[in-house]
């Protein structure tokens, strides 16, 4: 049975012989580097099909893991900022659509209409 520590330590990286020592040296100084809780990280191709380019935001320690195993890379600010500016209007639009969903439409006939606009209007005196 795994302990909540070895559950959650990250595999070295198959096919290699590899020193593990180094392996997590490694890790921990990648995760010490990285300040912000969550970072964005962009892919890197590898030859089990990962593809190049794909931005995800991802917590410290899997940062740390995936710059390691060199399957990611961390995103220059300026990626960064373009990626928060898309993930933004992203939201809006789908605010906006959510808003226009819930636009309800009452179809009113003249004799309605007329009776609600003479109630509204104020008396003359």
């Amino acid at each position: 049975m795994q302990t909540n520590a070895q559950a959650k330590a990250p595999a070295p990286p198959q096919g290699r012989n590899m020193d593990l020592r180094l392996f997590y040296q490694k890790l921990r100084k990648i995760e010490q580097e990285i300040t912000d809780p969550h970072v964005l990280v962009v892919s890197n191709e590898t030859p089990d099909g990962g593809r190049a380019g794909q931005k995800s935001e991802v917590p410290r320690g899997i940062a740390a893991k995936l710059i390691v195993e060199g399957r990611a890379r961390l995103a220059s600010a300026e990626e960064a900022s373009e990626h928060r500016a898309t993930v933004e209007q992203a939201r809006q639009e789908a605010e906006q659509r959510a808003a226009t969903q819930k636009i309800q439409v009452n179809v009113v006939s003249e004799a309605d209409f007329r009776a609600i606009k003479s109630a509204s209007r104020p008396e003359k005196r």
